[in-house]
């Protein structure tokens, strides 16, 4: 009897090192994908707010030329008050749009999207995958020399 419950230990304890061993590596490849889309992501959004601020002064010049230049035809009909008062409020109307779409955009982006979907899909597989089933042990039957 002691055979039969020593090797059903040995196999226990084979299953569950092997069990250890993948969900370990399961664990370590979930964090450098993490790791490796973090990088990813961050190396793309710092290059678009450098190329923004690059830019930017480019973009303040012509719009103040721009302003001015809508703000000296208006005053022909509003005089320099209400031209200058219609321009400043169409900017505002405007500038409060722009802020808000982009708050909205930013609010949307998702993070780690990949890393996410993939932990997601581990979980799920580890909820559905069926727990081993105990083999059962055949003893040797004693005999019962004629009892």
């Amino acid at each position: 009897m002691g055979l039969g419950t020593e090797q059903t230990e040995r196999g226990l304890s084979v299953l569950v090192g092997r069990l250890t061993d993948v969900f370990s590596k399961l664990v370590t490849q979930h964090l450098t994908l993490a790791r490796v889309e973090l990088m990813d992501d961050a190396r793309l959004m710092g290059s678009d707010v450098a190329r923004i601020a690059a830019f930017v002064p480019f973009v303040l010049v012509g719009y103040f030329f721009v302003c001015g230049a809508l703000s000296a035809l208006l005053a022909r009909w509003l005089g320099w008050t209400g031209a200058l008062a219609l321009v400043g409020v169409a900017n505002l109307v405007g500038g409060g749009l722009g802020i808000a779409r982009a708050a909205t955009r930013l609010k949307s982006f998702r993070l780690m999207d990949n890393t996410t979907e993939e932990l997601n899909r581990s979980v799920a597989a580890l909820a559905q995958a069926p727990a081993p089933q105990p083999q059962p042990v055949a003893l040797p039957q004693e005999s019962s020399n004629g009892r």
